[in-house]
């Protein structure tokens, strides 16, 4: 089964070139147009795209739709697949809180979860959301937050029907089942309640899109009533917020990509107004817990990587945090990366990771005595799960491997013993002794070495001639855990080598390797990227031109960069969300992630040398008259973060560019955005349609092994 380009002419974008001069360049960009200058509206309503660039984004769908048509069966049998994996009727292990223990379930066939909770110790179920019944009729709808009062009576929760990530925040009355007359507009999606839970205080989002607001809503007041509490000017900043797990305060921070600023509100009062604690410092990111009473005082427990690349912990008290007043609990350890802090009555959880393998370890607040819970295998994924309680002895946490599939643990700190909660069922069957993780090292040009983490199928030839899916992301500090995914068995059944290169730009290997894969040391991403893929040919697992490459939103540009490097390594370009637009975009600050980006990848409008460090590697801007292969763009009209004209802008210059017959489909998802679908089953078919793109490239089997 192969596509079928010959099945229908693609679109020729028409050419209308703009040009300007940066620093001494002329750009010309012959496909600006497809930008629509009412952007910022379009993201609220997809309908008021200007009739021009919809029909060309319809154009490439139907386009897209015909050279695909050959392998719509093969996506058909793949969405059976992926979901005779699923157990349609699952439920998440209720989290205990007072005399509630609360959970997200689904029903048999149902697309978007159900929020419930149940009597602590036993009890009815209680449905606080229908997720399914709040979608019907809309063809897109994603459930954001959902968080409970302090006393129980009410539910903070919110709804994007558009993509656009503008959600719709709302209060329910648990009792009555009915939601109250407060409705807020344009937030993000999020909320915290006041103590006595007569009040919200939320973010609300500007019309660049920006999260610079927190406002204060008293419930059954207008939202134009609401109170400003927090303000940020500096528009390269995202705020965020959220409750400590000791209650009763709240953590405001202001994060960078290399720094943070924090203030903690009372959420007591009634009239608190943020209070600084941490100021910002250049390249110092903290991140504070809040203990009510370690040692005797209020305690603030921070991770930072303050003189500690790596991150260390300190104490520091409420009333005064500042450095001098801090004490050190977890040194810093050059290569050990802290990922996480957890603070409990008489626990410090911290999750840490060293060789890009992750651990937990428990520290007694009282002794000091540590402990640590870590696994044997090759490659894995361990997540720790915050719940509602201060006042605890449990931990709870999640482990998986690329042949394991998921498993939640309640581990007893105290007794040092585990109880299995939770399996993750697969419905169709599946037994990990079938299937081999791997974790291999490549050689990157430099002398580094780069962690690429396997698996395969048992019996999978080793000989150069398996195709390879290879994943890579590489950018803001993202790590990719070598998890569990039924999903992806559709294509290792069919042969393929399932791989994820854990590429510079990540923190796999610490917060250097973060560091290294971002501004001037950009292109480490690109290259380590081709050394994972030629590590893979080296060592027998496939060939030059078996490998599909798949990455998105950022790991989308590192797919557009590899193309122009090395297309003649790939078999195809799996390309979902891509910033390929890099330059345009950077120069434009008037996008919503514009500003924020600047410290990511660097400021063409104020630096000449970030300017052309980026011009060299920005996927649009070197696209070449050169063989490409076939390659597949996804977009989505409400995308906020990566805006639809990126991935259309980029098709149409590589389909006037390059010299070969292969296609470059461009598919644009007309009712969603960065997500893509929001409804279980529907994410399902675009995947599948992935993955048969990534078989019919290869010639891989189309039936299952």
């Amino acid at each position: 089964m192969r596509l079928d380009p010959a099945a229908a002419v693609p679109p020729a974008a028409e050419r209308r070139v703009q040009q300007m001069t940066v620093h001494g360049t002329e750009l010309s960009d012959e496909f600006h147009w497809m930008r629509a200058a009412n952007w910022q509206e379009a993201l609220r309503d997809p309908a008021v795209l200007p009739a021009d660039i919809r029909a060309h984004l319809l154009a490439e769908n139907a386009y897209s739709d015909a050279v695909l048509a050959p392998v719509k069966p093969l996506i058909e049998a793949m969405v059976g697949e992926m979901r005779g994996r699923i157990k349609e009727d699952d439920a998440s292990v209720p989290s205990p809180d007072g005399p509630w223990e609360y959970f997200e379930s689904y029903r048999e066939g149902g697309q978007h979860p159900l929020v419930s909770r149940r009597p602590r110790g036993g009890g009815a179920d209680q449905i606080m959301l229908d997720g399914d019944a709040l979608a019907e009729g809309r063809p897109f709808f994603d459930l954001g937050g959902a968080v409970h009062s302090p006393d129980h009576r009410l539910l903070a929760w919110s709804h994007d029907d558009k993509g656009s990530e503008f959600f719709t925040l709302k209060v329910r009355d648990l009792a009555a089942g009915e939601d109250l007359a407060d409705e807020l507009a344009e937030t993000g999606g999020d909320a915290v309640w006041s103590s006595d839970a007569s009040r919200l205080f939320y973010i609300r989002l500007d019309d660049n899109h920006r999260p610079l607001k927190i406002f204060r809503h008293a419930l059954g007041t207008p939202q134009a009533a609401d109170a400003l509490v927090f303000e940020e000017t500096d528009t390269t900043v995202f705020v965020g917020m959220g409750e400590t797990t000791a209650g009763g305060l709240a953590i405001i921070s202001g994060a960078q990509s290399d720094s943070t600023e924090t203030w903690v509100l009372d959420l007591a009062d009634a009239s608190a107004r943020p209070r600084l604690i941490l100021p910002r410092a250049d390249d110092v990111k903290s991140y504070p817990d809040y203990h009510p009473g370690w040692q005797g005082r209020p305690t603030l427990f921070i991770r930072t990587n303050d003189e500690a690349e790596d991150y260390r912990i300190v104490a520091a008290p409420l009333a005064d945090p500042v450095k001098a007043n801090w004490t050190e609990i977890v040194p810093h350890r050059p290569g050990v990366l802290v990922l996480s802090a957890t603070v409990l009555r008489d626990w410090l959880v911290r999750l840490e990771r060293e060789n890009a393998l992750p651990r937990i370890v428990i520290r007694n607040l009282t002794s000091g005595e540590e402990h640590a819970i870590a696994f044997d295998e090759e490659a894995y994924s361990l997540g720790v799960i915050s719940g509602y309680e201060f006042d605890t002895d449990t931990l709870r946490f999640v482990y998986s491997s690329m042949t394991t599939p998921n498993e939640t643990w309640d581990y007893d700190m105290r007794a040092r013993t585990r109880t299995l909660r939770k399996r993750q069922e697969v419905p169709s069957g599946h037994d990990p002794e079938a299937y081999v993780t791997r974790r291999l090292m490549a050689p990157a040009p430099d002398g580094e070495t780069v962690p690429v983490s396997l698996v395969y199928a048992k019996g999978t030839p080793l000989d150069g001639t398996a195709p390879v899916l290879l994943y890579g992301y590489g950018s803001y500090g993202h790590s990719l855990p070598a998890s569990f995914s039924t999903a992806r068995l559709s294509l290792v059944d069919r042969g393929f080598v399932y791989a994820i290169a854990h590429v510079r730009g990540g923190m796999e290997k610490g917060y250097r390797w973060y560091r290294t894969g971002k501004r001037e040391y950009k292109v480490n991403t690109f290259s380590d990227f081709i050394a994972a893929a030629e590590h893979l040919i080296a060592k027998g697992f496939t060939a030059k031109g078996r490998i599909v490459a798949q990455g998105g939103s950022a790991g989308g540009m590192l797919m557009g960069a590899v193309a122009n490097m090395r297309p003649e390594l790939f078999a195809g370009i799996l390309a979902e969300v891509p910033f390929v637009d890099v330059i345009n975009t950077m120069l434009d600050d008037t996008l919503p992630l514009t500003p924020p980006e600047w410290r990511e990848w660097g400021n063409p409008i104020a630096d000449a040398e970030a300017f052309r460090r980026m011009l060299a590697y920005s996927p649009y801007d070197n696209v070449a008259a050169q063989a490409y292969p076939p390659i597949l763009a996804l977009g989505g009209v409400s995308d906020p973060r990566v805006t639809y004209w990126e991935p259309a802008k980029w098709a149409a210059r590589l389909r006037a560019a390059k010299t070969d017959a292969n296609p470059v489909l461009l598919v644009t998802n007309m009712d969603a955005g960065h997500g893509g679908a929001a409804g279980r089953f529907d994410r399902l078919a675009e995947v599948a349609r992935s993955y048969a793109f990534a078989v019919a490239v290869t010639g891989a089997p189309e039936k299952l092994a």
